[in-house]
């Protein structure tokens, strides 16, 4: 019976194959139709939420026909975009009605694009970790195959038109990594345009009161990255990390709030928060981490991305490396050594990570790392300006 489940939805799934395939050949693009997706689909998030919103903002979600891939349709999305589940009828419809695709991640490798379509690829960070055709290692959800790896990811990238860089040193890594041969665009990111708009008192606050968290209380913010060898399944990471939660609980529970930031592929849905009441907010998938950046008063994270688009606030950070040999000599190998530039201090304890949240003074931390923080930002977001959403807009308007 299994088998039969089995060769009926095989049958099911090369049969939709092969009428998309052929409707690829029939189905004209329609410029003034956008297919937005974010995070391969899991959330309303980061440059294409951006791009979207400003669609909205200046009216022309009534002139252009906003379509949102998502795994779960019940995420609210304002204006008047469509939502269309991912990998179903719908959505291979439009990736071929679609005269734009605004995307932050690899495409599904059996779309086919029209060649009139424009694509724009936001990417989402300033490469740190090495990526795509530049890694020599790779574990991902136990597969080894860098070569393949390579080869399935270059052949996603020759069809980019248009990418996204924060900096000079971003537009380089690409370039290589990605074999890429289209059209950089050197804006910033528009994910990144809400950190210039919102950063003051009122927005804060709201923010604030979206999350359920008071107002006066200190916020600190814990964005780890992923780690590939640890997984549940292909694509569904584990969340890895050696802090101790009950000793920062112990420690700090009436001095601050911990809110815990999945990275966006990581699925893990059996750690008990509870026990620590408002001290330890887990964030629900779709919270959007710029949005967290704004709340939070430091970050903590390690080898993540994060750290230079929150580098824009200009706020403490810290980085917890308690794996740092094991990472980079088993999982992921680094552009540079960021421990020279990073602006702010490296703890691989938790003993240590304690005892500096203990005797945190922002004055010190200021006097030590506030020049590396200025060469920091000058380096990695050299081209964001809070205005990259409207010149992403431009670029779809044709202007």
């Amino acid at each position: 019976m299994a088998n039969v489940k089995k060769i009926i939805k095989d049958t099911a799934k090369y049969s939709v194959r092969a009428i998309y395939i052929f409707g690829s050949y029939i189905i004209p693009s329609d410029e003034k139709t956008i297919l937005f997706e974010s995070s391969s689909g899991r959330n309303f998030a980061g440059s294409p939420r951006y791009i979207y919103e400003e669609i909205v903002n200046q009216g022309l979600d009534n002139e252009y026909k906003c379509v949102w891939s998502l795994s779960n349709t019940d995420i609210e999305i304002p204006g008047n975009a469509i939502k269309v589940k991912r990998s179903f009828f719908k959505y291979l419809y439009y990736t071929l009605r679609s005269g734009v695709w605004v995307f932050d991640s690899r495409h599904l490798y059996y779309l086919r694009k029209n060649k009139k379509t424009k694509y724009i690829q936001t990417w989402h960070g300033t490469p740190f970790k090495k990526l795509g055709l530049d890694m020599e290692i790779m574990n991902m959800s136990g597969n080894t195959d860098v070569e393949r790896y390579r080869e399935d990811f270059n052949k996603n990238t020759k069809e980019w038109q248009y990418l996204l860089s924060q900096n000079k040193y971003s537009s380089e890594i690409f370039k290589k990594a990605f074999d890429f041969k289209g059209e950089m665009l050197e804006i910033g990111y528009p994910r990144n345009d809400v950190l210039f708009k919102k950063n003051n008192e009122d927005d804060i606050a709201k923010i604030k009161e979206k999350f359920n968290i008071p107002e006066d209380r200190k916020v600190i913010l814990y964005a780890p990255t992923w780690r590939d060898n640890e997984y549940n399944r292909a694509g569904e990471y584990k969340f890895a990390s050696a802090m101790d939660f009950d000793a920062l609980y112990e420690n700090f529970k009436d001095d601050f709030t911990l809110i815990v930031k999945f990275h966006y592929l990581v699925k893990d849905k059996n750690i008990d928060w509870s026990k620590y009441g408002d001290f330890i907010i887990e964030c629900n998938e779709e919270w959007d981490i710029q949005e967290l950046y704004l709340i939070s008063d430091m970050m903590i994270t390690d080898y993540s991305s994060v750290m230079f688009d929150y580098a824009i606030l200009k706020r403490p950070m810290i980085y917890f490396t308690y794996d740092l040999e094991n990472y980079t000599s088993n999982v992921r190998a680094f552009y540079f050594d960021i421990f020279e530039e990073a602006p702010g201090p490296k703890v691989e304890t938790n003993e240590e990570l304690i005892e500096l949240l203990k005797n945190f003074d922002i004055n010190s931390y200021n006097d030590e790392f506030g020049e590396k923080y200025k060469k920091f930002n000058e380096k990695y977001n050299q081209f964001d300006d809070g205005n990259a959403s409207k010149k992403v807009v431009e670029l779809i308007k044709g202007n």
